[in-house]
């Protein structure tokens, strides 16, 4: 064997696994985001392209809806000098986003996570729905913490907006 053919064999094994993305993990992120297993009506139209070499993510990955048609999913790592993919959804349209939109997906007292996000960052908390909306609208909710008479008369509860059923953001600028 040539030293030349030695030495991308070795590259080729050290780079195989070695500081890349799990894209199945990648790909159950996405099912969690939209509710729907891959190829079902409103989830990922098809796996993340198996030949894509993603650079690892410590930080968790940032998943969000993508356009108001909402047919496409962007997945991204917040990290500096972090990749990007968009990943198309089956079945979507403006017609299915519209659809979606008109159902409630969260009601009043539901459990809530609060997510406060922001460039690079993260931060969750349990709480409950105050109000009930569609996906993409702003409702008022509280953390768990807080106490019953506080969220009575109005004192801790914040406005957040619904991602996906269960899960509410308060993206900082």
């Amino acid at each position: 064997m040539s030293f030349a053919l030695g030495l991308a064999l070795a590259a080729t094994q050290l780079g195989q696994g070695a500081g890349f993305a799990d894209l199945d993990a990648i790909d159950r992120q996405v099912a969690a985001f939209t509710g729907m297993p891959v190829g079902a009506p409103g989830g990922a139209a098809m796996p993340v392209d198996r030949r894509m070499r993603l650079r690892h993510c410590a930080a968790p990955l940032a998943v969000s809806w993508n356009g108001l048609r909402r047919d496409s999913i962007a997945v991204q790592c917040p990290e500096a000098g972090g990749w990007r993919i968009y990943v198309q959804v089956a079945g979507a349209g403006f017609a299915a986003a519209a659809a979606a939109a008109a159902q409630p997906a969260v009601t009043r007292g539901d459990a809530v996570t609060i997510a406060i996000t922001g460039e690079g960052f993260s931060v969750s908390q349990p709480g409950e729905a105050l109000e009930a909306g569609p996906i993409g609208a702003w409702i008022r909710v509280r953390p768990v913490s807080a106490s019953a008479a506080s969220a009575a008369a109005g004192k801790d509860s914040m406005r957040a907006q619904i991602v996906r059923p269960g899960m509410v953001a308060i993206p900082l600028p």
